[in-house]
């Protein structure tokens, strides 16, 4: 896949994020802060072009809820298409314990067979995280996903991004592993690598205009909270707090982006980007 000879692009800033403002607990927040805080002013700004308090969200590969039960707190209706009998049955239970039960609907299928399962142009936004990097085909998995969205809509697209790979395994002393994701065409370190495909910034917003959306946004995910030694950040006082503004304020920046473990990109319909 190759890349198209601009940077990417970012012109969106994420609000500072707080441990409760998003999805997770604070140890885990480090790796869902910015996505969530982007995707949450996202979904307010459809509110308000659409003035209807409640939008319809489709969560593809949206598992046990991470990010489905705290868009149905906000007041969404969501539904979550997964393979996994299991995780669904945990998301029912999650959105039980929420009290969102009502707002969230999971469906067993996949992107492959999206439109088996869910209509064709019916949602106001769409999430497609962790979902193209096992695809067999990637962009087909990325139409479908932009084929669910109405005519004025976003997309959430979160992946896994080539650079933070290849960091990590030269990190670890695996550097021959490292230099052979960077050479090969899906991104992937070796035959055990348990990831089928990596992407970097261009690529990815490369498959978001070639589905026909306008890039709104381009951020690194976890690039320094992988990095970091877990011991460091649950004992030292202040520590979990500073490295979350310190990935918010990374994300946004095209160097770091070369870097994160992994990517995502805000993508818009043209009316929703015009509107």
């Amino acid at each position: 896949m190759s890349d198209p000879m601009r940077p990417p692009v970012s012109h969106r800033r994420p609000r500072p994020a707080s441990p409760r403002s998003g999805p997770a607990s604070p140890r885990a927040s480090l790796r869902t802060a910015v996505v969530w805080d982007v995707l949450k002013d996202a979904l307010d700004r459809r509110v308000k072009a659409t003035g209807r308090e409640s939008l319809d969200v489709l969560d593809t590969g949206g598992g046990s809820g991470n990010f489905a039960v705290p868009v149905a707190r906000l007041g969404h209706r969501v539904t979550v298409v997964d393979p996994s009998p299991n995780a669904l049955f945990a998301l029912e239970r999650r959105a039980a314990e929420a009290d969102v039960a009502d707002r969230v609907q999971g469906v067993q299928g996949d992107a492959h067979g999206l439109f088996d399962v869910v209509e064709r142009g019916g949602y106001d936004a769409v999430l497609c995280h962790g979902v193209l990097e096992y695809m067999d085909d990637p962009a087909e998995g990325l139409r479908n996903a932009v084929g669910a969205l109405r005519p004025e809509g976003v997309l959430s697209l979160l992946a896994a991004g080539l650079g933070g790979a290849v960091l990590a395994r030269a990190l670890a002393g695996h550097f021959t592993e490292a230099r052979h994701a960077l050479s090969d065409p899906d991104g992937r370190w070796g035959e055990s690598d348990p990831v089928p495909h990596r992407f970097t910034a261009d690529q990815l917003t490369a498959l978001v205009e070639a589905a026909g959306l306008d890039v709104g946004a381009v951020h690194g995910v976890r690039v320094f909270a992988d990095l970091v030694p877990g011991v460091l950040v649950d004992t030292e006082p202040g520590a979990l707090d500073a490295l979350l503004k310190l990935e918010t304020a990374a994300a946004e920046l095209a160097a770091f982006h070369a870097v994160a473990t992994q990517l995502h990109v805000l993508g818009e319909t043209q009316e929703s980007a015009e509107g």
